[in-house]
């Protein structure tokens, strides 16, 4: 699905390699946020491997404040249904593999380990509460984003969801306080039915400007 990367050995440039238009429409162009699920099982392989790419993907000072939980079938979902709004209950129920995404707000302590040039900003985020939450709110939704693209790019579908009671979720499951949830993502193979009808996107005209 893609062009190979032909990397210099040399400090000259780089060429890149680019997705052919397979690796686009799993990615893009076809990708669909799935309403149902097949009953084929998602391992704990294939689970562990979207992580796996979603963690190249860049965040700011590399500080990565994403967390994720997986609530398989059973009593761990059951606690998770039942803070789901009222129309995503069903299918979270029914999903193969559930995420819960959070972001951690104490993420500056791994800091001098994944910036290890530059340990020295932890310290910036000891003691503000209010910085942190900032910071980990944009990184770990832009993680987030990864975290789909990685789904899709592993051939499983993802139906993310913002539509739960995040502070039932996070009394549920992160007690503590540290973990704060983000965003809950169905995984699973597309079952019958599964996409709603496409819905149209912006074009060039109401996004892009030239300066």
């Amino acid at each position: 699905m893609t062009d190979v990367a032909a990397v210099s050995d040399s400090a000259g440039p780089v060429t890149l390699g680019k997705l052919d238009d397979q690796g686009r429409a799993l990615l893009f162009t076809d990708a669909r946020t799935a309403n149902t699920f097949a009953d084929t099982p998602v391992s704990d392989e294939e689970l562990a491997a979207i992580w796996e790419l979603a963690k190249w993907a860049p965040t700011a000072a590399n500080t990565q404040p994403l967390r994720v939980l997986y609530v398989r079938p059973g009593e761990g979902r059951d606690r998770l249904v039942k803070h789901m709004s009222e129309g995503n209950r069903a299918k979270t129920a029914a999903a193969p593999a559930v995420a819960v995404l959070a972001v951690d707000t104490e993420f500056h302590e791994h800091i001098p380990a994944l910036l290890p040039f530059r340990p020295e900003l932890k310290g910036r985020f000891d003691g503000q509460d209010e910085l942190r939450a900032k910071h980990a709110g944009f990184n770990g939704t832009l993680q987030a984003g990864y975290f789909i693209l990685a789904v899709r790019a592993l051939g499983l579908a993802a139906g993310p969801m913002a539509g739960y009671d995040a502070d039932g979720v996070d009394a549920e499951f992160f007690p503590d306080g540290r973990y704060r949830s983000i965003m809950v993502v169905n995984i699973g193979h597309p079952g019958e039915n599964p996409w709603f009808g496409r819905l149209p996107r912006l074009d060039h005209e109401n996004v892009i400007s030239w300066a």
